[in-house]
Order: C-alpha cells, then sequence, then structure tokens
C-alpha cells in the first residue's frame, strides 16, 4: 500500500504556485482595466474642458464687433484682427493654446483648442500623454425688427 500512494503522489502534477501566478496575472490585468478607466475618464474631462474653453474664446472674440459697419446699419460683423487678438488673449488667460479664424464674412469665429494629457496609468506601459483637441464657435446674429402692429 505503501508503494501504491507514493505511486498516487507522485503521479499528480505539483501545481505547487500556481495560485500565485494566477493572482500577479490578474492583479496585472486589474491594474492596466483600472488605468485604461482613470486615464480615458480623464482624458475625456480634458477633452470637455478645452471645448468649453474653445467655446468661451469663440464667445470673446464675437464681441469685437466691427463699430463702422454695425452703427451704419449695414452688417452686424467682426473686426477680424481685434476679433483673432480677443480670443487669443482669452485662451492665454485659460493657459491654453490654440488658433482662431474668423470666415470670409466675417459672422462666424471658430476657434480650435490644442493640449495634452499627462497620463497617472498608461505611462507604465509607455504612453505618457494623450492629445486633446476642442472646438468652438461663435456666430453673429442679428434679428430684424418686427414691423409695429396697430
Amino acid at each position: 500500500m505503501i508503494f501504491h500512494r507514493r505511486w498516487l503522489r507522485g503521479a499528480r502534477p505539483d501545481d505547487r504556485g500556481g495560485v500565485t501566478v494566477f493572482v500577479a496575472v490578474c492583479v496585472i490585468a486589474l491594474i492596466g482595466i483600472i488605468g485604461v478607466a482613470v486615464d480615458g475618464g480623464s482624458k475625456m474631462r480634458a477633452t470637455e474642458r478645452a471645448d468649453y474653453v474653445a467655446g468661451e474664446a469663440a464667445r470673446a472674440g464675437g464681441q469685437a464687433i466691427d463699430s463702422a459697419e454695425a452703427i451704419n446699419g449695414r452688417a452686424i460683423t467682426v473686426n477680424p484682427q481685434d476679433a483673432q487678438a480677443a480670443a487669443q488673449a482669452y485662451l492665454r488667460s485659460a493657459g491654453a493654446t490654440g488658433t482662431v479664424s474668423v470666415s470670409g464674412d466675417g459672422t462666424t469665429l471658430t476657434v480650435v483648442v490644442t493640449g495634452t494629457y499627462d497620463t497617472k496609468f498608461l505611462s507604465v506601459v509607455g504612453i505618457g500623454s494623450l492629445s486633446v483637441t476642442g472646438h468652438g464657435t461663435a456666430t453673429l446674429l442679428h434679428g430684424v425688427a418686427a414691423p409695429e402692429g396697430n
């Protein structure tokens, strides 16, 4: 019987340490999933902020109305140089960088904010930063006076 028991024990594969390898693989995978969730969510928040800053910069530039055209009643347009300067000033005050463009007719101002998000977890696998882009547009509108009724 002793020989038989030894033979059975010897026939079974030795799985000592198998749980340790399994736990190590699971922990690494879990850290990877948490890293993607944290850095992905943070990149989304950075993109939302870039969109917000771009929109506000476009609004700031949209305030640079060409007063000569507006006073004469010909059109409500922006002064392109003043609008770009105002939008760039807003971007600087917000600590952002971007480009500002004015449409040919002077009624639409478009701002594109660019930046990066420095990753927290993904830097472990060599992804140190992710690019972030935000867009904002301001369109000048003016209404026509309603006809006076009796």
